[in-house]
């Protein structure tokens, strides 16, 4: 027995299914990228001391750069097909990896909160102290394994998936069945009988 070509049901099953990836994923890293992820006090030349505060997009700028990647490769998806669909779904695996991995730097970075005390301060030589971290940094983490999960899925099953430009092609032009279809003779026979030869 010949093998069957994939049920369409599941072929857009596992379609859905990375495009909830990739939104939830997304949604989650970008989310992230925009909360605080350190916290620290820079002491003042006075005495003084301020808080600094630094979202993850301050710290790094790899979460946000990577889920925009891994979003646009998601819409890229309807417009490619075959061995460039696989391309496109390695490129969201590495998009996700890439946030992941901004995330773990992110975690551990103090240089951008040193930065920050500088710059409020205006002292090249400041930098801040009892550093603590927030938990959105796993948030963004969370977020890029999804998005892994979406380029995975795409490079196993994207050859199945419909592409854009077969739903949306323009129909062949079929010549009308009949006399119609025949010689020129045959239409204006039609005609004497009082027929419709493009009907």
């Amino acid at each position: 027995m010949s093998e069957t070509a994939p049920a369409p049901t599941s072929s857009r099953g596992t379609l859905a299914l990375m495009l909830l990836l990739t939104a939830l994923g997304a949604t989650l890293v970008l989310t992230a990228a925009g909360r605080t992820w350190a916290e620290g006090i820079a002491p003042g030349s006075v005495g003084g001391r301020i808080a600094i505060t630094a979202s993850g997009s301050k710290l790094t700028g790899l979460p946000t750069g990577t889920a925009l990647v891994a979003m646009a490769a998601a819409v890229a998806v309807f417009a490619v097909r075959g061995r460039a669909r696989m391309l496109v779904g390695l490129l969201m695996a590495l998009a996700g990896i890439g946030a992941v991995a901004g995330a773990l730097i992110g975690r551990t970075e103090t240089a951008g909160l040193h930065d920050l005390a500088a710059g409020q301060l205006g002292l090249a030589s400041a930098h801040a102290e009892q550093i603590t971290r927030t938990g959105w940094p796993w948030v963004a983490l969370a977020g890029g394994l999804l998005l892994v999960a979406a380029g995975v899925l795409t490079v196993r099953f994207g050859r199945n998936w419909p592409a854009m430009g077969a739903r949306y092609e323009a129909p062949t032009r079929r010549r009308p069945a009949g006399p119609a279809g025949g010689s020129p003779a045959d239409l204006w026979k039609a005609l004497d009988r009082g027929e419709d030869p493009t009907g």
